[in-house]
């Protein structure tokens, strides 16, 4: 396999990714899953076609499971 073309650009992006890793990688975070292809493209779909990101998803199904399990817990204490 051939090594792409060192222009600027690539160093540039290099440079700045080795000088920023820990900080980057202290801001963001996965969800490493793996969904079936069909299961994927359903769900990504749906999120183009009502103008959805996959944060706002994640976000939307984390706050519905909280107000799911949330007060059960509540009224258990």
């Amino acid at each position: 396999m051939e090594k792409k073309e060192e222009t600027p650009k690539r160093r540039a992006r290099r440079n700045y990714e080795i000088r920023n890793k820990v900080e980057r990688e202290q801001a963001t975070k996965q969800f490493n899953t793996r969904l079936s292809r069909e299961s994927h493209e359903k769900i990504c779909t749906f999120l183009k076609e009502h103008g959805i990101s996959k944060v706002e998803l994640i976000f939307a199904g984390y706050e519905a499971l909280q107000n799911q399990y949330g007060p059960k817990k509540q009224n258990n204490k």
